[in-house]
């Protein structure tokens, strides 16, 4: 399968891209830097930014899905690329789309009505992030792509263990962490197996 990467640079999507290659995908990403990626056989780097529009359409072209591991960067350049994509997609009839959120936009156990980010739930102090994929969420929601939103919570580095344990739109029961190899396998897992279209999934490692 050919794939579409975004934010290949990133701590999980770097993972992403060496498990894609591992696997004897062909994989199209696009960066800002294209040192920051080790050149590959099945690899097509493309230098680029993932809010141009005709960035993404470039990379987009040709392949088969699309996997987003774009941080917010304390701005909206995690929005802004996803209303590229989704409209690039429906262009190029892309279905299938995973991306990486995160735990706060999860519902909340202890105030069902509202995400945790929203709720007493949440330790965090800034909601910027938080907020930017929150609309990322509502905006896969009306999309007809078939999406699946993974979140974790404290993202550490750390290896895959292939022993996570996974909940949908619910973090996980005694979660702590989810680290970026888990989270980063639990995300190819999810991209062939398509189990978990139209929902956020929350992740939780092993402590």
């Amino acid at each position: 399968m050919h794939i579409s990467l975004l934010g290949a640079t990133g701590r999980v999507g770097s993972d992403i891209l060496s498990l894609l290659l591992e696997n004897g995908h062909q994989v199209t990403v696009l960066v800002r830097n294209s040192e920051k990626v080790v050149p590959h056989p099945s690899l097509i780097i493309l230098k680029g930014d993932a809010r141009v529009s005709l960035d993404v359409e470039k990379t987009l072209e040709g392949t088969d899905a699309v996997v987003s591991a774009l941080g917010t960067d304390q701005s909206t350049v995690l929005t802004e690329a996803i209303a590229h994509i989704i409209s690039i997609m429906k262009k190029q009839n892309i279905k299938r789309i995973v991306t990486i959120g995160t735990g706060g936009i999860l519902a909340s156990r202890v105030e069902p009505k509202l995400l945790r980010y929203q709720s007493s739930e949440s330790k965090r102090k800034s909601t910027t992030a938080a907020k930017e994929h929150h609309k990322v969420y509502d905006m896969l929601r009306v999309s007809s792509l078939d999406w699946t939103m993974v979140c974790p919570t404290y993202l550490p580095t750390g290896a895959a263990t292939n022993a996570y344990t996974i909940e949908r739109d619910m973090l996980p029961i005694g979660a702590v962490k989810s680290t970026t190899g888990d989270t980063a396998l639990f995300v190819v897992n999810e991209l062939f197996k398509n189990e978990h279209i139209g929902f956020r999934v929350g992740i939780m490692s092993p402590t």
